[in-house]
């Protein structure tokens, strides 16, 4: 049985910086693209970030380049997102992902993910 554990989400101040973690088990994750989506209350799911198998490729979403880095260990079967200068529209609940698709399917086409994680919360306050 797959699953993907995120861990890191807390409540922050403005400004400040949190570290999600992502692990994968129950399959070998070679090739996969790993990333991270997040979803606000009364909001869709949005893509945030995603890295492909050997990390020399990353894509960010506007709303947090320069403010969060991913980054992966496959060694591990982890994928990191270190968020900060946080802002309180940062707040949301944050999902780890991974499939065998491209970083551009991985981002455009969320509803072909093969795997996600429960999700945790990241909450910004002003």
């Amino acid at each position: 049985q797959v699953t993907l554990v995120e861990s890191g989400g807390g409540l922050v101040q403005a400004g400040g910086s949190l570290r999600l973690s992502c692990t994968a088990s129950g399959r070998t994750f070679t090739n996969y693209v790993m990333g991270w989506f997040r979803q606000a209350p009364g909001k869709e799911r949005e893509f945030v970030a995603a890295s492909n198998w050997g990390g020399g490729t990353t894509y960010n979403a506007d709303s947090v380049k320069g403010r969060f880095i991913i980054s992966r260990d496959n060694a591990k079967n982890t994928v990191f997102l270190q968020m900060n200068s946080l802002k309180p529209e940062d707040t949301a609940v944050y999902y780890c992902a991974a499939n065998l698709r491209s970083l551009v399917g991985f981002k455009t086409t969320p509803a072909t993910i093969g795997y996600w994680g429960q999700g945790t919360q990241v909450t910004v306050s002003s």
